[in-house]
């Protein structure tokens, strides 16, 4: 099986208030993380990390790699880097790369941390799975991410907090996207 999942940022406490995750602590969510990512994927499962696993952990990668299970390949993010160097990176990925072009279920998929506006096999209904903006739906390039059913976020803020097959995934950002859409149609108050 192949799952998704992106921006879980491991040990950052700020990431909890900053995209209000349900957590008291960042204990309490690593935990919350480690086990769902465990009770879903299984020791031959695939699984993509689409950039920010880990960030400003007290923890070392080492750590938290172990207990993970499946076989890994990460997409490196913004926030990838600074960890990457405390560990030996070949232990426990597969692929190391900043983008990645793969097949699932016949469907073309390319993997990037950020949201591209066109990729590689989007005439032939291919997907773009990306991470970088958790939860927001502030920013000015909202309105084009909502309005492609290709553009799939894989982050754990809108995936259940746990990593997520490809059906998985665009069920729950179409879900997203249509509870977005309720809040942009209101009209605001002055």
């Amino acid at each position: 099986m192949i799952y998704y999942t992106s921006d879980l940022h491991l040990g950052h406490a700020n990431v909890i208030r900053h995209c209000n995750r349900p957590f008291a602590d960042v204990t309490q969510m690593d935990k919350t993380l480690v086990e769902n990512w465990n009770r879903i994927v299984h020791r031959n499962d695939t699984v993509y990390i689409v950039g920010d696993f880990i960030f400003r952990a007290k923890c070392t990668p080492d750590e938290y790699l172990s207990v993970l299970k499946g076989r890994k390949h990460l997409i490196i993010g913004n926030h990838d880097k600074s960890w990457m160097k405390k560990t030996d990176l070949s232990k426990w990925f597969e692929t190391i790369t900043p983008m990645l072009f793969i097949t699932d279920q016949e469907n073309p998929v390319t993997l990037c941390h950020y949201p591209m506006m066109t990729w590689p096999g989007i005439s032939r209904g291919g997907y773009m799975v990306y991470g970088h903006i958790h939860n927001n739906t502030d920013a000015d390039y909202w309105q084009l991410i909502a309005a492609n059913n290709h553009m799939l976020n894989a982050g754990v803020d809108i995936n259940a907090f746990a990593p997520v097959s490809l059906e998985t995934m665009i069920a729950n950002n179409a879900r997203f996207k249509k509870a977005h859409e309720a809040d942009e149609s209101e009209p605001e108050m002055t």
